[in-house]
């Protein structure tokens, strides 16, 4: 890297942050602006929101590590995650929606109690640390691998940043800032992947060069046994995250809270494809990675064939898509701390703006302990094995059940606690103990299949009794007739301001970005015409979403609500 590269970088992480600050006096108004960004954002915001918060927690280091070892099985494993979004948006987003909550923990206090809700709100929080922290360093890594700056150094700097504008601006920081970080990331890499081929002699090398088996589906690790089983996990991870659940949750009607996970499988079937295909390359290109090497893949080949000035702009877009995850991850766990934890166990009178206060304060705390635990995970045996050793244990166990619940009364607060704890202590069980004591250890599809598969069983097992027995738990919980029907006019005009205000500040930064991706273009002495083509497709699309802002007329109340 040279000294353009640096301030290409500063630009577009000064804009990023410009844009947190932003929201900071919308944020401080009241607590639905805060937590819920006025609770009727776009549908298609909170969509590209939840597919670059999702396909950034590890697609450049943990699948990228993965697509440079062992080639067409990374794409095999991303497009599970569609086949789980499509049945998330047919079956579960709006079911969200339907209860009316604005969180899970919400729904589980107000459906069953405040103790349930409180075990699953401490569960939640913890693994959002690990989960948080696995972002968090794929992000320091690639910048030390491209600036050679230290690695623990990038990720307190990166850490800082994305606590301190997300603890500004609250979810509308967030939901902004996601679609920008999507519009960069999908920059730089339309401009690395023709530059890359050309490295390599075209498309054909690719095939003719890959080492055997490179485009198999599936191999020892990752078998099909293991995608059926992923496919399980994403839908409860994609369906019951308490993050991702915001993005159903803050739009305006079910049916928006559908178009949510449709778009974010639309995006999914075409991502794979692309995303995967630099970190393939860079195994024709050098194949002697070792060790924990393969998880600098992607920015390994960016320093390799891109001029400078690009080679920041793919840095900008790889750190802010990875950093998506982490200011989801951190707003709910700040939104879910406020109303769920501070509010009705420490301070039961507490006004909006002192809840927003201990929201912003959680934010650096939790940020602060996230940086920690992230500088720790090499010692953990690298990030692939955090994150996917993670999922395996925690996803079915924790949001199975709740997800379980949409759909059936038969389920009650000790079932779902029950079946939670057992998967839990299973999955550790033979994760922790019998490697060390009994040399036995399950191999990635067996971890994936008894971490998904028990609570699923436990589930079942439980509706069998309640059903043989007569026995049901609370009932559903059913929202009241949807926005804007329910909501007064002062309020619809009020979301409707935030929304207009939210899409300009899209429009405006994709012009300046559009803007500065072409003067990159002008100054680059290679490829000139793909990067100036990009820029100017940015600027298209910045100017037709500023064409079509207009705010939706608000509806008067029917009688009786």
């Amino acid at each position: 890297m040279v000294q353009i590269d640096f301030y290409v970088m500063a630009i577009f992480a000064l804009l990023i942050f410009a844009i947190g600050l932003t929201f900071t006096k919308a944020g401080s108004k009241n607590g639905q602006a805060f937590f819920e960004a006025g609770g009727a954002t776009p549908w298609w915001i909170n969509g590209l929101s939840l597919f670059i918060s999702y396909f950034s927690a590890g697609t450049f280091v943990v699948w990228g590590s993965i697509a440079y070892k062992s080639g067409l099985v990374s794409n095999v494993i991303q497009l599970t995650m569609a086949i789980s979004g499509l049945l998330v948006a047919r079956f579960i987003a709006g079911k969200w929606k339907k209860t009316g909550a604005m969180t899970a923990a919400d729904y589980l206090g107000r459906r069953f109690g405040v103790k349930t809700q409180q075990f699953y709100t401490y569960l939640i929080l913890l693994l959002s640390l690990f989960s948080t922290a696995a972002v968090l360093y794929p992000v320091g890594k690639m910048v030390h691998v491209a600036t050679l700056f230290p690695l623990n150094t990038c990720i307190i700097v990166i850490g800082l940043i994305i606590v301190l504008y997300t603890a500004a601006g609250g979810l509308w920081a967030v939901l902004v800032t996601d679609v920008v970080q999507f519009v960069i990331l999908s920059a730089s890499v339309f401009i690395v992947i023709p530059i890359a081929f050309s490295e390599i002699g075209g498309v054909s090398q690719l095939f003719a060069k890959a080492p055997p088996g490179f485009f198999q589906p599936f191999n020892a690790d990752y078998t099909f046994e293991f995608m059926l089983a992923f496919i399980v996990y994403q839908l409860f991870y994609i369906g019951g995250n308490w993050a991702y659940v915001q993005r159903y949750t803050s739009v305006a009607t079910v049916k928006e809270s559908k178009k949510v996970a449709y778009l974010f499988t639309a995006l999914y079937l075409v991502s794979p494809v692309i995303w995967m295909l630099p970190p393939m390359i860079y195994r024709i290109i050098n194949p002697n990675l070792q060790g924990l090497e393969p998880e600098g893949a992607y920015m390994m080949i960016c320093q390799k064939v891109l001029p400078a000035g690009l080679i920041g702009l793919v840095l900008a877009g790889m750190i802010s898509a990875t950093s998506s995850k982490a200011n989801t991850t951190i707003n709910l766990v700040a939104t879910v701390f406020a109303n769920d934890i501070y509010k009705p166990l420490i301070r039961p009178k507490s006004s909006e703006k002192e809840l927003i206060l201990m929201a912003r304060l959680f934010t650096l705390l939790f940020g602060a302990l996230t940086i920690i635990v992230a500088i720790l995970i090499p010692r953990a045996g690298g990030v692939v094995e955090v994150v996917l050793s993670t999922a395996s244990i925690a996803g079915g166990a924790l949001f199975g059940p709740i997800i379980w619940s949409l759909f059936t009364r038969r389920q009650t607060a000790f079932s779902l606690v029950t079946v939670s704890v057992i998967s839990l202590l299973v999955s550790l069980f033979f994760k922790v103990v019998t490697p060390s004591l009994f040399d036995f250890k399950f191999n990635r599809t067996m971890e994936t299949i008894v971490g998904v598969g028990l609570p699923v069983l436990l589930l079942i097992a439980f509706e069998l009794y309640y059903q043989l027995n007569s026995l049901q738990g609370p009932d559903y919980m059913v929202a009241a007739p949807e926005t804007p029907n329910t909501q007064t006019l002062a309020e619809h005009a009020a979301s409707q301001q935030q929304n207009v205000f939210g899409v300009k500040v899209i429009a405006i930064s994709m012009s300046v970005i559009g803007v500065g991706i072409i003067a990159l273009g002008v100054l680059a002495p290679n490829f000139s015409g793909v990067v100036i083509g990009v820029g100017l497709f940015i600027l298209i699309m910045a100017a037709i979403i500023w064409y079509k802002i207009k705010p939706k007329p608000a509806v008067e109340p029917r009688a009786g609500g």
